[in-house]
């Protein structure tokens, strides 16, 4: 197709579609960056079917292979040069990994944007879109998405892909060199990229598929703001209208605030990509640069499509960077499901694990439901997406690295991910994190390691795929989200950071005390139904830590047992614990160093 105008939706009743989740809370997403994944040439791995996998060229990492690129200085700038460019992976190889990440207990996949790149360019992350009506070839082709989404939901995993409407890839160049915003200004342009990547081309109907910017609808120069560079990320009306970079930002709304030309075949697009491949949700990027009346008509027009093919809960999951009050404004005000980015989240709870931070600060985001206009804080358990490890951790500016990287975040990463599970919000585990990848570097590129090796494997390596379902972390992550599956509380319930004490007299919520890492139990009660579920983290990597910790006296009375349901040291798993009357009622728990546990 060269025009959205060609698309035909009217045969669209003869056909079935996957329906939606009844609920999103109850879905554990995972992140992964197609380019980075899998290319499927991996040998000794475990295939859909759970069945082993001898064959392929690229073996397992061990962990003698770690550093393995970091031989002479040659090789260290080749390997580092490697991030910058794609690397190799694919969307069929990716299908291929989708029982790996079944067994992990993932049960929805968010796959980068893998619609076509400027040609020539190194956009492998895919936000640089080109051709909105075709897949890049590096990723594949759409019959490969529809294959890789056909044989996910036949795992039981849901689809969410990631879209981009805010701006299109480096399609053209101005007339001036390096233009930045400056008020109003409308810059002229020099024309479209030709094949070679020169702007040659006027702005006017293309013949070349490779040139310029599709479909057909977009090549106008009213498509465009014009506006230069974004200098500051945080004035409006600079944010909404200025270029994301090198990225071309598109005008979305028409000078009366209807839809524009291009906002109208975008939209048209997506739901052409939507029914083709039988998605279940979006994340829509940068939502925070677009009109909120332009990605509102974009959700109605979404969600109003989606329903009309059967698919009653299409979710739109929205990538508001930013502090929590402006990301929940926004949210509303876009008419999207879900907020994904917000710096407080992730913030508060890596720093809560790493004891550098107080914990009520963390729970208090779910909490204050009433300054955010929410009468109850179970509101946040499907509007937030929730985790700390992501692609480009706009929070930590030129102190990017992974959790595992720092603060002993690699003995501390199990604490992590069950906090993440078994609070508020839909958790989403950022691709590697199962391994431990430590994204060492300080940009980008070092977040973005290519699990299956290549060029610009984890830990400095090459050559070496991580798909290690016996890796520890990976085991107990797999057993946490199996006992999220199957208690109701731990993703729908209210939630209550507890009180603790050391001597059974004197309780208090856990704090950070002096210049060092808080090292303490974390513990909170998910309750719904009048089933309290207490759950509890250690912040301390290297020693078990007991303390009396408070639970609810009317659920709970004195005298009552909990029963140790889930322990990250398996053999605990069946004891008992007696409520005694302090503060009201509470508990003794002794967890493992950087551990977690479950009582009830």
């Amino acid at each position: 197709m060269r025009s959205v105008a060609e698309i035909d939706f009217s045969r669209l009743t003869d056909r079935s579609f996957h329906p939606s989740p009844m609920a999103w809370e109850d879905e554990v997403l995972y992140f992964l960056m197609v380019d980075r994944f899998s290319d499927g040439r991996e040998r000794d791995w475990r295939d859909n079917d759970g069945v082993a996998v001898a064959f392929g060229e690229t073996p397992p990492l061990r962990p003698g292979n770690r550093d393995n690129a970091m031989g002479t200085e040659a090789e260290r700038a080749a390997w580092r040069a490697a991030g910058e460019r794609w690397v190799g992976g694919t969307l069929s190889g990716l299908r291929g990994k989708l029982g790996y990440l079944r067994r992990l207990g993932i049960t929805a996949v968010w796959v980068s944007p893998i619609l076509k790149q400027v040609p020539g360019t190194e956009s492998y992350h895919g936000y640089g879109t080109q051709d909105f009506l075709d897949v890049d070839p590096h990723f594949g082709t759409a019959e490969e998405l529809r294959e890789l989404v056909s044989t996910a939901h036949g795992l039981g995993i849901r689809v969410v892909l990631d879209v981009v409407l805010n701006h299109t890839g480096d399609v053209f160049d101005y007339a001036v060199p390096a233009p930045v915003w400056d008020g109003d200004r409308t810059y002229p342009v020099a024309g479209f990229r030709d094949a070679d990547g020169k702007p040659t081309l006027p702005f006017q109907e293309l013949t070349d598929r490779d040139t310029g910017v599709w479909p057909a609808e977009l090549q106008r120069l009213e498509t465009f703001t014009r506006a230069g560079r974004i200098q500051d990320w945080d004035r409006s009306p600079e944010y909404l209208r200025g270029d994301f970079q090198a990225l071309k930002d598109v005008s979305l709304l028409r000078a009366d605030g209807g839809p524009s030309p291009a906002l109208a075949a975008l939209t048209r697009a997506y739901q052409f990509w939507l029914a083709f491949a039988d998605l279940d949700g979006f994340r829509v990027d940068t939502v925070k640069h677009m009109d909120p009346a332009a990605a509102r008509y974009f959700a109605s027009s979404v969600h109003e499509f989606a329903q009309s093919i059967g698919k009653e809960n299409f979710y739109l999951i929205a990538e508001i960077t930013g502090p929590r009050s402006f990301a929940y404004r926004t949210l509303e005000a876009v008419g999207m499901d879900a907020a994904l980015g917000i710096a407080d989240v992730q913030d508060r709870l890596e720093w809560t694990v790493k004891g550098k931070q107080n914990p009520a600060e963390y729970f208090a985001l779910f909490r204050d439901s009433l300054q955010d206009g929410k009468d109850s804080h179970t509101w946040y358990r499907n509007r937030v997406v929730t985790g700390y490890d992501d692609h480009d951790q706009v929070r930590k500016g030129s102190r990017k690295a992974r959790f595992a990287a720092t603060g002993d975040g690699d003995r501390l990463a199990v604490a992590a991910l069950a906090l993440n599970a078994a609070t508020l919000g839909i958790p989403c585990v950022y691709y590697g994190s199962e391994q431990l990848f430590d994204g060492q570097g300080g940009d980008d590129r070092y977040l973005r390691e290519a699990m299956f090796g290549g060029a610009f494997g984890p830990f400095r390596s090459r050559g070496r795929h991580a798909f290690d379902e016996d890796h520890p972390v990976y085991r107990q992550v797999a057993r946490i989200l199996a006992l999220r599956r199957t208690v109701p509380a731990l993703r729908r319930g209210r939630q209550y950071l507890r009180e603790i004490s050391g001597d059974g007299t004197h309780f208090g919520t856990p704090a950070p005390i002096g210049d060092g890492p808080m090292r303490s139990l974390v513990p909170w009660s998910r309750i719904f139904a009048d089933h309290e579920v207490l759950c509890a983290i250690n912040t301390d990597p290297f020693a078990a830590r007991t303390a009396w910790v408070t639970v609810d006296a009317l659920l709970h009375p004195p005298g009552t047992t909990l029963t140790c349901t889930f322990n990250t040291d398996q053999g605990l798993e069946g004891t008992t614990v007696r409520a005694e009357p302090r503060n009201g009622s509470a508990v003794q728990l002794t967890v493992p160093p950087g551990g977690f546990v479950a009582y009830w």
